[in-house]
């Protein structure tokens, strides 16, 4: 027993020396300079990612599907190495890099790097201290002409210094959301006869202010150590009028408005040093989120009589705190690495609903599993291991599993406990200089939302979910196929497919006892593909034009659990594209381009109601830009041009089972014309 750790050790060692030839370094597919960008007139990292042609650039932040840290769930990375942060992630981390401390940006094949769940196009973007401090800031006033308020405080203000050991950045911004529409929407009952008339008025009023930053350090040993962190306000307020006037019944105003004062951080951090034959890496995060919030129905009628209404007030405070440790070292012709990561969540919620009685005082209702405290402790271990299986084949492996536990404190409160495997397979082939191939087969476990545990109120639907505390994550088989080919002059095109598997969807389901809530369905499938291309003009002789198409389209089925038949998964991701065109005038500082975008979901799916978001026709927004105004980037911009609506459509059933209909709802809500200006420098 004594000598098994010393030849194991031994063992290493000697895979190590047998490695050290195979084990190759990244393949860099592409690099770009600075000036290859010059054209676009980049303040920011940011600014050249989004013009390297044929890539699409995933935001993390964006994805709600997101587990801890586990495999990288991004394509993008910093001198080689992902960014500790979730909220705060790499996106953010480029709007903060000055062009003047990149100095290079490198799309690289992901399989061949260590860092396990990497595959297809990945871009690393190598910077160097600045030495000096440095930044820019941009100012982004804009008027809606919807009687919506001035948007005139929408800006960023970016630092960055450091030496030759060191970089760190600061971002101050607000992220002003302000918003409006109106129009009418007609009320028919069953049998399609005409019931009721509306006016409508909407005005949605956000304002996120943030502070976010970071720093590096690495050590004449080679030893790297990150910070991040981030803390944030986001104040929102959201009114809609409906002026009614039903044809049996007293005319009425009915006003909701629905408020949210939310306060956050994040924090993280990571230390990277050399141990033994590999790398050992820490990583530790912690988020917090306070957000109270409440939305207040109340009606008006024409003839005098009480107030009607309902008010739900919701106390929400959730928290998340993650632990990570990496150990990556060569090793049989290849690389390898062992994690292990612990996290704690938990969402606490406090709900109270009152509702007018016929005097129009408001008087509480007793809603049961309407305050509770949501937990999860878990835990995983991964192994991952890649290499080159020849010079033009890369191959990467991960197995793992994971260990959860959930618990509900409060009148429904239980605990719960799960093993789930995890881990992918990932092929990566260089077909030629000009073409790239990655296959992948994944095993994911899901993330779910700590809220669908607790029962709530939607007053302005009028929708009621009771208390599921037999939610269980949702695991998934998927499978991603994706093809990148250069068009050398011309461009570049990517084309990606997949198919998933899921077992346990979270979707709408009816709940023993009656009512309904978000709870899980056996199984579903989904299934889609997008592509990213880049059209250059410069080869047909027509300088300085470029064409961005990116598309995606998927389809889902999902049996339904009232009916017993197929549809698509509610509220899903259905159809989406977006064009945009540029040009850049030859030997002038001027620049002109047009947007042209479209989304569309799948209507989203209750026990007793139908319900579809859909915009009437493509969104448009053109622009003049000029790249030296005095040393600054002046933009001018006018949007929707086509005079889109956003659509509502909405089908109340008494019985959905026998499409027995109550009602149908239809608005049609304009939001007129965007006018905007944007400001950009450096110092």
């Amino acid at each position: 027993m004594r000598y098994r750790v010393p030849v194991l050790f031994a063992l290493l060692l000697l895979a190590d020396s047998l490695s050290a030839e195979s084990a190759g370094e990244a393949i860099v597919r592409q690099s770009f300079a600075p000036a290859d960008f010059a054209r676009f007139a980049p303040r920011t990292a940011l600014d050249m990612a989004r013009q390297i042609p044929g890539f699409p650039l995933d935001d993390p932040d964006e994805d709600d599907q997101a587990r801890g840290f586990g495999q990288a769930n991004t394509n993008v990375l910093i001198n080689g190495r992902r960014v500790s942060g979730k909220s705060n992630g790499p996106v953010a981390a480029l709007a903060r890099i000055p062009v003047n401390n990149v100095l290079r940006l490198e799309i690289v094949d992901g399989a061949s790097l260590d860092i396990p769940g990497l595959s297809g196009q990945v871009l690393n973007v190598i910077t160097q201290g600045g030495g000096r401090i440095s930044g820019q800031y941009r100012y982004s006033p804009l008027y809606r002409t919807d009687r919506v308020p001035f948007q005139g405080r929408d800006f960023s203000v970016a630092l960055s210094g450091g030496g030759t050991a060191s970089e760190w950045t600061l971002n101050l911004t607000n992220d002003m959301q302000y918003r409006g529409s109106s129009g009418p929407e007609f009320v028919t009952d069953g049998t399609g006869a005409l019931v009721d008339r509306r006016a409508e008025q909407v005005l949605d009023l956000t304002d996120i202010p943030s502070l976010n930053g970071a720093y590096t350090l690495t050590t004449e040993r080679g030893s790297v150590l990150n910070l991040t962190g981030e803390v944030y306000w986001s104040l929102s307020d959201f009114e809609e009028i409906s002026r009614r006037n039903p044809m049996d019944a007293t005319a009425n105003v009915r006003y909701l408005e629905e408020m949210e004062d939310e306060f956050g951080f994040e924090l993280g951090a990571d230390y990277e040093f050399g141990l033994g034959i590999g790398r050992l890496k820490l990583i530790g995060l912690h988020s917090f989120a306070d957000f109270p919030n409440e939305a207040r129905v109340t009606f008006d009628f024409a003839d005098g009589r009480p107030q009607s209404g309902s008010l739900f007030e919701r106390e929400n405070e959730q928290a998340e705190s993650l632990l990570r440790v990496e150990y990556s070292h060569p090793g049989l012709g290849g690389d390898w690495q062992w994690a292990l990561e612990g996290a704690h969540n938990y969402l606490d919620i406090e709900s109270a609903l009152s509702v007018r009685d016929d005097n129009g005082v408001l008087v509480p209702v007793v809603l049961p599993g309407a305050s509770s405290r949501v937990e999860e402790d878990r835990a995983e271990i991964n192994i991952s291991y890649s290499r080159a299986l020849s010079e033009k084949l890369q191959l990467q492996t991960s197995i793992g599993a994971e260990y959860s536990e959930l618990s509900q404190l409060g009148e429904f409160g239980q605990v719960r406990s799960f093993v789930r495997p995890k881990g992918f397979v990932s092929l990566n082939w260089r077909a030629s200089e000009a073409r790239n191939l990655s296959l992948q087969l994944e095993r994911r476990v899901g993330q779910l939302d700590f809220a669908d545990f607790v029962a709530s109120v939607n007053v302005n639907q009028n929708q009621v979910d009771v208390t599921n505390t037999n939610l269980v994550p949702p695991q998934s088989w998927i499978v991603n196929l994706q093809l990148q080919q250069s068009l050398q002059a011309y461009g570049s095109l990517t084309l990606s497919g997949f198919y998933e598997r899921v077992s346990d969807i979270v979707d709408r389901i009816p709940i023993e006892g009656g009512g309904q809530a978000p709870g899980n369905i056996d199984s579903a499938t989904r299934w889609g593909a997008t592509t990213s291309v880049t059209l250059l003009s410069e080869p047909l002789g027509w300088r300085g034009a470029r064409m961005d198409l990116d598309a995606s389209y998927t389809d889902s089925d999902v049996i339904d659990p009232l009916l017993g038949s197929s549809r698509r998964i509610s509220d899903d991701d259905y159809i989406a594209y977006e064009i945009n065109l540029r040009q850049d005038f030859p030997n002038s500082p001027w620049a002109i381009g047009l947007e042209i975008a479209y989304n569309e979901n799948s209507p989203l799916v209750r026990l007793d109601q139908i319900t579809l978001f859909q915009p009437s026709t493509i969104f448009t927004r053109g622009f003049v830009e000029h790249k030296d105004f005095f040393g600054l980037t002046v933009r001018g911009s006018v949007a929707n041009l086509t005079d889109r609506s956003n659509n509502f459509f909405r089908t109340i059933f008494n019985d959905r089972a026998v499409n027995d209909v109550r009602a149908r709802e239809e608005r049609f809500l304009d939001f007129g014309l965007l006018i905007g200006i944007e400001v950009e420098g450096s110092f």
